[in-house]
């Protein structure tokens, strides 16, 4: 989502499995749509800006205690959400209360604008228009006509797609002005089968995003991890949240990523081009004066500062635990946050030196300190821990590993 003043440029990348036959997308919008506000978008540029935008894993290797040396390196995990269904127009849509606004064809996509009077009719036209809508989706469709909202409705026009030879469903791109800073999840709550993740990346220029009718979370940063983690990240990772999320009642917005665009440190990806923001809707960069037309500037910016800041937030949600869409609003904050956790690799190597004892007895404590972060951040048990990272009892020094039966039968 891009955001500045009331102009909003979104894009949504759907994660479809099925036909394309089958899928059709409905997003309630606050305005009448243009031919021209629509587009199609760059997959690569969103697969771009999860991977700059991504938690990561740092590691740091301990120095030979009577040397120096350091080391750093970093990780990334993601994943992507689903959204929903719908389809075309008919005279019958007069009787029903329904009025087709527009009809257009971009790329691979046939588009529909739609508004209605009340959500019986439009649930009807839907249905006779080939959709299948689950139970629940009029009064779903009944608060978004009362809020005066019109339908963008979206389906592959398989024809245009054999044509433009793509095997996968190209992003949906909508530019509009609307007092209202928010996203519609109500609808695609309708026909899910459980709880469903999504990922916003919201990229304004005035600081971080944060959510006005849910609770925004920091997610736990810069904790120390034992160092198998870096092997099973991404079910770290998906564990962690997962327990987040339990934590915190299943009611929660969580931040994952806060930084200026211009930069990163450390960078699990270069931070996003000059064309690769303009592609995303982000009109104002190169303009100096950003002034109120909107006009996009030829001149790069100087030094290489983008004008951007990008927030990135994850929810998982559900019907009983978001019963609103989200709501948004630009903080003016801009320090810097991100998801990272830190493996630090302790001394393999043999030192002869007069503080190797005390590096000894401080390594057993930090890796007791280790497992009980884990612990504390992902709800696994101690003993799972404890037999992971191939450690006895009494978290003694390197060296000190599982007998090899032990290793062969871990559970005895």
């Amino acid at each position: 989502m891009v955001r500045d003043g009331t102009r909003t440029v979104l894009t949504m990348a759907n994660d479809f499995k099925g036909e394309p036959k089958e899928f059709a997308v409905v997003v309630p919008v606050p305005t009448f749509l243009e031919k021209g506000q629509i587009h199609i978008g760059d997959r690569a540029v969103i697969d771009h800006l999860d991977a700059y935008s991504a938690p990561r894993l740092v590691e740091y290797f301990d120095p030979d205690p009577c040397q120096q040396m350091a080391y750093e390196m970093k990780g990334k995990a993601s994943a992507m959400a689903p959204m929903a269904l719908s389809d075309r127009a008919d005279a019958r849509a007069k009787a029903l209360g329904v009025r087709v606004e527009a009809t257009y064809t971009v790329g691979e996509y046939d588009i529909v604008i739609l508004s209605a009077k009340q959500s019986g009719g439009l649930e009807t036209w839907l249905l006779e228009n080939g959709y299948t809508l689950p139970r629940g989706a009029s009064a779903v469709l009944g608060g978004y006509i009362k809020q005066n909202m019109r339908f963008f409705v979206a389906k592959v026009n398989l024809t245009e797609q054999a044509k433009l030879g793509f095997s996968y469903l190209r992003p949906l791109q909508v530019a509009f002005e609307s007092p209202k800073f928010m996203l519609p999840i109500r609808l695609g709550m309708v026909n899910s089968n459980g709880p469903q993740e999504l990922f916003v990346f919201a990229l304004t220029r005035d600081g971080r995003v944060e959510t006005t009718n849910y609770r925004t979370v920091r997610l736990p940063e810069g904790m120390d991890v034992p160092e198998y983690v870096k092997d099973e990240f991404p079910a770290f990772y998906r564990a962690m949240f997962a327990e987040q999320v339990r934590k915190e009642s299943g009611e929660a917005v969580f931040l994952e990523y806060a930084w200026d665009m211009g930069w990163c440190d450390p960078c699990a990806a270069d931070p996003l081009s000059q064309e690769e923001l303009h592609g995303l809707g982000v009109w104002w960069i190169g303009d100096p004066r950003g002034d109120a037309a909107g006009r996009i500037g030829l001149v790069p910016p100087v030094g290489g500062a983008q004008q951007v800041f990008i927030t990135r937030l994850h929810v998982r949600y559900d019907n009983a635990h978001f019963p609103e869409d989200l709501v948004f609003q630009q903080t003016g904050d801009k320090s810097n946050f991100q998801g990272r956790f830190v493996i630090h690799h302790p001394w393999k190597g043999g030192s002869e030196c007069p503080g190797i004892d005390s590096y000894l007895t401080e390594l057993r404590g930090r890796r007791a300190k280790e497992a009980e972060n884990l612990a504390t951040l992902t709800g696994w048990s101690m003993e799972r821990i404890r037999r992971r990272m191939n450690l006895d009892g009494d978290w003694s020094a390197p060296g000190d590993e599982q007998k090899w039966w032990q290793r062969m039968w871990p559970s005895n």
